[in-house]
């Protein structure tokens, strides 16, 4: 095996809709990183049908495999270990990649890392800010995640918060779905919002003064529909810029207030956004103007690996591979796996 500065580790992710690899040398220098999405099948069925994605898996995951090591330039026998999503996730979706990374692993005889999705997310950062480090506070705002997470090292974090139900991305989409706008809705919203008054519209902001780090998107989610049921009945053409852009407003308020709020709590001056909502623009720019106001370093991903991507996981198992954080080959998929303390 490579000394730590070039091992080559090798990436796979299809934990929902996006079958992907990728090719690491080191910890952060990303040789490949392909991603065949899947998105374009399901916009028909307004949101992902797990078992079409798992048969598109299936078909996908060798010739992305193949298409990863052929762009970095090297062969399967120079890998020197393979990261996989193991969780959370759709099971048949993660069964896929677990099984595509076992049987590679077994084949070559090398290390496997089983690698948590939303760890990964955070991970994402260390490819686009090659300066960024340990310690600094992660926001993790996915389609099916919000939380605070204090990074405390490579392999050490706190959980500080976490959804209570739906997550932000959740809510976006739905929505979004309710709104008629297609699947995937959060870049719909955000188009949309762009048009509209953000305070044209008061929806509910929960648990923004509840002193804990915790959050809540069902009752927003519930209050849009109840105010576009509402209008309708009334027989009030809605606004739809503006519905978007309001709630779009709300949630990004609780985010940010929260995060503020963590970040004091730590004295940490350092800030990563993480997860497919961070490609999201306004929440993007409202935090790095929170960010410049309060004195704090801000970092987010590249939009490539904003959504679902292997770079990051590979990112993530090679630092797990430096703490001796390795699987056995009876990995299995844990669709429901949380992100909670580690170290």
């Amino acid at each position: 095996m490579n000394n730590s500065e070039e091992r080559l580790t090798l990436g796979i992710e299809s934990s929902c809709d996006e079958t992907a690899a990728a090719v690491l040398r080191g910890g952060r220098e990303l040789l490949s990183n392909i991603i065949s999405t899947q998105i374009p099948i399901h916009q028909k069925f307004g949101g992902v049908v797990p078992e079409i994605a798992s048969r598109k898996h299936i078909v996908n995951v060798m010739p992305v495999v193949d298409e990863a090591l052929r762009t970095a330039g090297v062969k399967l026998s120079d890998i020197d270990q393979i990261a996989v999503t193991y969780g959370p996730g759709l099971v048949g979706a993660l069964l896929v990649g677990v099984s595509a990374a076992k049987a590679l692993a077994f084949a070559q005889d090398i290390p496997l890392i089983g690698v948590n999705h939303l760890e990964g997310h955070i991970f994402a950062n260390f490819l686009s800010a090659q300066e960024l480090k340990p310690p600094f506070m992660a926001l993790v705002v996915s389609g099916g995640h919000t939380a605070l997470v204090e990074v405390k090292d490579y392999n050490k974090f706190r959980m500080m918060g976490q959804t209570r139900d739906d997550a932000a991305g959740e809510a976006f989409d739905k929505v979004a779905r309710v709104m008629g706008l297609p699947y995937p809705g959060g870049p719909q919203i955000d188009r949309l919002a762009k048009e509209g008054n953000p305070k044209a519209i008061d929806f509910p902001r929960a648990l923004v003064k509840s002193g804990d780090y915790e959050f809540s998107f069902s009752g927003l989610k519930s209050a849009v529909l109840n105010y576009l049921n509402a209008q309708k009945m009334k027989n009030i053409e809605v606004n739809r810029a503006d519905v978007a852009a309001s709630f779009q407003d709300a949630v990004i308020e609780v985010l940010i207030a929260k995060a503020l709020e963590a970040m004091r709590e730590t004295n940490m001056d350092t800030l990563v956004l993480a997860g497919g909502v961070a490609a999201n623009s306004m929440l993007e720019d409202r935090l790095r103007a929170a960010a410049e106001e309060n004195g704090i370093k801000f970092y987010f991903p590249s939009r490539i690996l904003c959504t679902d991507n292997a770079a990051m996981i590979a990112c993530r198992g090679y630092y797990q591979a430096l703490d001796g954080g390795f699987s056995d080959l009876y990995l299995n998929a844990v669709p429901g796996l949380g992100l909670n303390d580690v170290g």
